[in-house]
């Protein structure tokens, strides 16, 4: 029988982390190339279809909401846990 390694809090919180700001970068990242690809290469009249603006107008608060996500998430990466006597870890 193999000994499985128990993972700390810490290295479970890295992980976490890790795998919540891939998933956010790659939905901001897929939206904005499927913005720029419906703007470069696809055929469009020369005045902005409605369908168009609808979805500009859903992408704008989407990519809004996934940036401040993706800020806060590295903002909140950079605090110092607390130890259990009461200094910060350095």
């Amino acid at each position: 029988m193999v000994a499985v390694a128990r993972y700390t809090n810490d290295e479970i919180k890295a992980r976490l982390i890790l795998v919540v700001g891939i998933g956010l970068t790659c939905a901001f990242v897929g939206s904005i190339f499927t913005l720029l690809y419906g703007l470069l290469f696809v055929t469009q009249p020369l005045e902005q279809a409605p369908n168009d603006a609808e979805a500009f107008s859903v992408l704008n608060p989407m990519l809004m909401t996934l940036s401040g996500g993706l800020i806060g998430l590295l903002a909140s990466n950079g605090l110092k846990n607390k130890s259990k006597d009461g200094h910060d870890e350095s």
